[in-house]
């Protein structure tokens, strides 16, 4: 009886299970990894809709983005159809380039200037607009991670893993 004892006091004694703690080293615990699993899915789920809200905006400010986005769309478009129309219409196509010829260069320089700082300062907004959002997206999982409720027994892995 003594032997038994001594061999199960070993095993199972202490409050640790050896047989259990050799196996998590070859075969991952299962419960203890749905519960991460489940962890990275709702806190990727909560970073992609964080993406998605966007503060309530005025008619105004709906209109004036939509006007702002025009310009690109337009941009491409008008080059298709001026393949289009050169075939299409191959005389009207010559004058309206002969008209273009008659452009002075100074014009075409402000021409120039006036659509790179469009753009350039659309992609500024776009760009301050993202690095707000990565802001506020940062300061809320920082908040989610101070009010976390307390889990004592994760503290303690935590403890022991370092």
């Amino acid at each position: 009886m003594g032997l038994i004892t001594g061999i199960m006091g070993f095993l199972f004694g202490d409050g640790r299970n050896v047989i259990a703690d050799t196996a998590e080293v070859f075969r991952e615990n299962a419960e203890n990894g749905a519960v991460r699993a489940a962890d990275a899915k709702s806190q990727s789920l909560q970073q992609f809709a964080a993406e998605f809200v966007h503060p309530r905006r005025g008619l105004f400010d709906r209109l004036v983005d939509g006007l702002n986005r025009l310009p690109r769309p337009m941009l491409a478009l008008g080059t298709i159809w001026m393949f289009i129309a050169a075939m299409r219409q191959p005389d009207e196509f010559i004058k309206g380039m002969e008209g273009l010829a008659l452009v002075p260069e100074p014009l075409w320089w402000l021409m120039g200037a006036i659509v790179s700082f469009y753009f350039g300062a659309r992609h500024q907004a776009k760009e301050q607009d993202f690095q707000r959002a990565v802001a506020g997206t940062v300061a809320a999982v920082q908040a989610h991670k101070a009010a976390r409720s307390d889990n004592p027994a994760l503290d303690d892995w935590q403890a022991q893993n370092g």
